[in-house]
């Protein structure tokens, strides 16, 4: 084994310890008042009720597909016996990772309003360590669990059994992209429909029927909402991120194997990017100590703040990734460097044209909150128009981010594909590579969120509630930006997948047959040297074949079916909620007078009932969808779904994210004083603006970089059925 090597479980290591201190020096705080530290309870309590309920069903949905891989694995002997385990580890990680994620956010939103009450920057800085906690233990158990599956493979298949042995071994660590990829298309899907079912139902009874302030305490579903903050964007984007960066340095370590193949330096191509993971873990932890600012910042202070410690991440990892490279030895050191960086860059640009389209400090947000004088049809239309534009920018990053890496890495070459696809990979790990910090300015999100709900029931002082605003309003602006990041990253990710299934379907033909005919000049080459345009060939992939047609059709059409089912159970799960609130109302007068307590557990109890029963359906399309596709089309009918699947979801990730993204703060940019203030008619308009985004933006937005993904990953892992039983 090569020593740098130990770089990714140091990484891992140090990022957990990291996180534990953190979390230790949160806990030290106080919580301040009773009133304070029983609302956070309530909180803390509704989140680890669902959390519960969640897991149950994830539970039995592992135990069953576990058995179709057992019977796959050592009955029809069409899969790698190690496939069944890899898949429950990383299932169990993800949900681990959420887990400890979610705990510490529900313990901090009461410090942070306590903070707050002393500073603007203390209140940041509790927040930003608090969501650092759901960061780092992200990244240290993902690259824990890559590096003890690789050394554990890397026992059984040593290298003296060829270069083949590490070919089987990446692509058996795949395996485990797809247990992340199951449990983070739950958490998001459930952990959206229970956020967005409360938020919309407090949001339409509370502020626009009855005139009631956010986070008011006299509405009954706003301890929902502050619960649905915490499942939906800390333990569901915790599970987003983690499935994304998992796949992104086993497919590339896939890739490499396979690119490498021929040359000695095999072993440091499939190495290169889990130790680019783990540096770049360190470098996040050096930014995360960057995070400051001074009383009475600004709004672009405050994004200027967290930006600091991003960049600073950022900048390192494009100094030291050279140096590590080279130190590697691999071929073309610095043109897969150029993939790095491309990675990074185009990072860079999704964040920073997210960020123009949903911060209420530019123009496209303020032009929504105008239009909300006329009423909410035209706030409706104008963010629809702006997150349709919005998608421009991220698309054209993409695309000339994966063009450039590709030919960095290969020379310049369009025909040296294998290396080619290698830098598509590594240019996603480059992205993902300062995920520790990204995330923590994700995360830092709700739980500014919580704070301001937290201050609001508590009654604090209006100075406290003030920064708290000032907080979230940043924490709105660093959520979309990193829904913009993850979905970018969803789509490098997805292309290096892709890549990587065709190297599956190499594996499982050579048990098959020994040898194809060659497309260079159609002799017969074996199996195991074959080219992907030898395979492709083969398989007749092109866009001529109605095979790979209809697959793109059918990959492109479940993007929309997806969204649909998730916005549907929001709605239904929502009317619900508007229900009991309005009951509550009418059945009790003195909740609105504040003489009587709502029954807030109710409300936590018909989200919860609501996203675990409207789950199901859309987590089981996204499995069964790539095998019935596989076993009636064929590996070129999956191909085509593969492609129809990442590029209209990725497009329509983006426009729903900043869709939604732009309503929220248009709402928020009113509530500063704009356009009549709180309460005018402009801010009931942009309410309705917002109640219409949330799902867009919470719900199936985020939900659709796990699906392209999780499709790629079923259909890696059933790779050998495909190959073995097709109708076509």
């Amino acid at each position: 084994m090569i020593a740098y090597f130990w770089l990714a479980p140091f990484g891992s290591l140090l990022a957990l310890i990291v996180a534990y201190s953190f979390y230790k020096g949160m806990m030290r705080k106080s919580e301040g008042t009773p009133r304070m530290a029983s609302i956070a309870a309530a909180v803390r309590k509704g989140a680890m009720v669902y959390l519960r309920q969640q897991y149950k069903i994830v539970g039995l949905c592992f135990i069953g597909l576990t058995g179709v891989f057992s019977v796959l694995a050592y009955v029809l002997h069409v899969q790698n016996p190690w496939v069944p385990f890899a898949f429950i580890t990383g299932g169990f990680f993800s949900g681990l990772s959420g887990f400890f994620g979610m705990r510490a956010a529900t313990f901090a939103s009461s410090r942070t309003a306590n903070a707050s009450m002393h500073s603007l920057d203390a209140g940041l800085r509790l927040a930003f360590r608090s969501g650092a906690v759901m960061g780092l233990v992200v990244v240290g158990l993902a690259l824990l669990d890559i590096s003890v599956w690789f050394l554990i493979l890397n026992h059984f298949y040593p290298q003296s059994a060829g270069p083949q042995s590490l070919i089987v071994i990446t692509t058996t660590t795949l395996t485990f992209g797809m247990g992340a990829s199951t449990q983070a298309l739950f958490a998001r899907v459930g952990g959206g429909i229970f956020t967005k079912a409360a938020d919309v139902g407090a949001d339409l009874v509370g502020k626009v029927e009855s005139g009631i302030p956010e986070d008011d305490p006299r509405n009954p579903a706003t301890i929902a909402d502050n619960v649905g903050d915490n499942v939906g964007d800390v333990a569901g984007m915790g599970a987003d991120l983690y499935e994304s960066y998992c796949g992104a340095v086993l497919a590339t370590a896939a890739l490499g194997a396979t690119a490498y193949s021929a040359t000695g330096f095999q072993m440091n191509a499939v190495i290169a990017p889990m130790v680019i993971a783990g540096l770049g873990t360190i470098l996040s932890v050096i930014g995360m100590f960057l995070v400051r600012i001074r009383e009475g910042a600004d709004q672009k202070a405050l994004i200027g703040a967290l930006w600091r410690g991003i960049n600073a991440s950022s900048v390192l990892i494009v100094l030291l990734s050279i140096v590590l490279l080279r130190l590697l030895s691999i071929p073309n050191a610095w043109g897969v460097w150029g993939s790095v960086v491309t990675g990074l860059l185009t990072g860079i640009v999704i964040g920073k044209a997210t960020e123009y389209y949903t911060s209420h400090g530019f123009k496209p947000t303020q032009a929504i909150s105008a239009q909300a004088t006329t009423g909410p049809a035209t706030v409706i239309i104008s963010g629809i128009g702006t997150g349709m534009i919005s998608t421009a920018i991220p698309v054209l990053a993409v695309s000339v981010g994966t063009v450039m890496s590709f030919l960095f890495a290969s020379g310049f070459n369009f025909d040296n594909i294998p290396m080619g696809l290698y830098g598509i990979g590594i240019a996603a790990v480059g992205m993902l590579s300062t995920l520790g910090i990204t995330l923590a300015t994700d995360a830092y999100g709700p739980i500014a969120d919580n704070a301001g709900g937290n201050a609001q029931m508590s009654g604090l002082d209006p100075e406290v509630r003030r920064r708290t605003d000032a907080l979230d309003a940043l924490g709105n602006t660093t959520a979309a930006t990193g829904k913009g990041f993850a979905i970018g990253s969803a789509a490098l990710t997805a292309l290096a997948l892709l890549a990587s299934y065709m190297e599956e379907v190499r594996l499982h033909l050579g048990h098959l047959i020994d040898h194809i005919p060659s497309l260079a000049n159609g002799a017969q080459v074996s199996v195991a040297h074959a080219g992907i345009r030898d395979l492709m060939s083969y398989y007749n992939i092109n866009p001529l074949n109605p095979l790979v047609l209809v697959g793109t059709f059918l990959g492109s059409v479940m993007a929309f079916v997806f969204c649909g089912l998730a916005m549907q159970a929001v709605g239904r799960a929502a009317g619900r909620m508007v229900e009991e609130v309005r009951r509550q109302f009418s059945a009790d007068p003195g909740i609105l007078l504040g003489t009587s307590e709502p029954d807030y557990a109710r409300c936590v109890a018909i989200s919860t009932r609501g996203a675990q029963r409207e789950m199901v359906l859309p987590a089981a399309l996204a499995i069964l969808i790539p095998v019935t596709v596989g076993i009636v089309l064929g590996v070129a009918g999956v191909v085509g779904l593969l492609v129809g699947g990442i590029s209209t979801g990725f497009v329509l990730a983006i426009f729903l994210a900043n869709s939604g993204g732009a309503w929220d703060n248009a709402k928020k940019y009113i509530e500063e004083g704009h356009h009549g203030g709180k309460g005018s008619d402009a801010h009931k308009a942009a309410v309705i603006g917002d109640t219409v985004g949330d799902p867009f933006k919470d719900t199936s937005g985020p939900s659709l970089n796990i699906l392209i993904k999780l499709m790629s990953m079923v259909s890696i892992v059933v790779s050998g059925v495909t190959v073995t039983f097709h109708l076509l």
